[in-house]
């Protein structure tokens, strides 16, 4: 088999309801060089026998790991295994439109300046059906330098919807382990810091939305979207690091209200307190802790699902740390 132009890394762990159609995406693309990395992270013999049956086709490659439960670390070991200078990603319960590489490919070769590549994207419940929030929901599309847009997320980037220049992916230091949620944020960051983006304007993939998503902790995300940004601007200098401490006070914010939400008061109390040495000099802070406490003082508590606990949590940054 000759070297493929596109490495794809899929994770998996015991997801036959939606892991053949993932896989069929793959196999239905218009540009065939490419290779599968399937990464599986322990799952069951039923899983394993499917996967086995796939190296049938020389271009798929099984990659079988004791169970660790980190995504992050599962994609990893699919990257550093990875023979193409371009890597994608496909979690094995979303899916790729047939010409996805190819508009791609075609959207890096046209724009050489740019190392990596994002598409639009619509939301799917577990049936394939779009999401009725998707007649609504807005999509700007950004291109070029959009450090700004990715720190403060205004840029939608989905993971599978991305390719990147493999020695792109690796000089910024692959997905960072130490978190299991929004270690996609954390890498899409350092991937814009390091080159500009080009978008192609079309919804190339469905992120599936379903009941065996991962429940996480309440106010899990922002706490791990903290730890992001306080890294990162351990690193830089400047007006970008002075983005990155007003998004962190933004972030804890985010927190407070999520917390009020889920009538925990005093963890919204804390998280606003905390969020003082970061949020005071920025009129937005003001209002916003105003607005959480005023929330967390209404005793306003919504439904909400038992999540499980959030993995690591040791290494979660606690929002009274000093700036760095």
């Amino acid at each position: 088999m000759s070297a493929p132009l596109v490495s794809v890394v899929m994770p998996t762990f015991n997801r036959l309801e939606f892991l053949p159609a993932a896989v069929e995406s793959v196999l239905a693309q218009t540009l065939s060089e490419w290779e599968l990395i399937i990464v599986d992270d322990g799952s069951n013999s039923e899983t394993l026998d499917y996967l086995r049956s796939l190296t049938r086709d020389e271009r798929v490659r099984l990659l079988s790991l004791r169970r660790t439960g980190n995504a992050g670390a599962a994609r990893n070991a699919g990257i550093a295994v990875a023979r193409a200078t371009l890597l994608a990603f496909l979690d094995s319960d979303d899916l790729w439109a047939p010409n996805k590489l190819e508009r791609q490919l075609a959207a890096l070769h046209a724009n050489p300046k740019c190392r990596w590549s994002y598409t639009a994207f619509v939301l799917i419940d577990a049936e394939g059906i779009p999401l009725p929030s998707e007649q609504t929901r807005p999509w700007t599309p950004h291109s070029g330098e959009i450090f700004t847009q990715t720190v403060r997320t205004t840029a939608s980037i989905r993971l599978p919807s991305v390719i990147a220049r493999s020695e792109l992916i690796r000089d910024a230091g692959a997905f960072d382990e130490a978190i299991d949620c929004s270690e996609d944020y954390d890498l899409w960051m350092r991937l814009a810091l390091r080159s500009p983006v080009c978008v192609v304007d079309e919804a190339l993939i469905s992120v599936r939305r379903h009941s065996s998503n991962p429940r996480r902790q309440t106010g899990a995300p922002h706490l791990a979207r903290d730890y992001s940004l306080r890294k990162l601007a351990g690193q830089l200098a400047g007006a970008q690091r002075r983005l990155l401490v007003e998004e962190r006070s933004r972030n804890a914010l985010g927190l407070a209200a999520t917390f009020a939400a889920h009538g925990e008061r005093r963890r919204a109390i804390m998280a606003v307190c905390k969020s003082l040495p970061l949020g005071w000099r920025y009129p937005h802070w003001w209002y916003g802790a105003a607005k959480a406490l005023a929330l967390a003082g209404l005793g306003v508590r919504r439904r909400t699902r038992v999540s499980a606990p959030v993995r690591r949590r040791s290494l979660t940054t606690r929002l009274d740390e000093p700036e760095p």
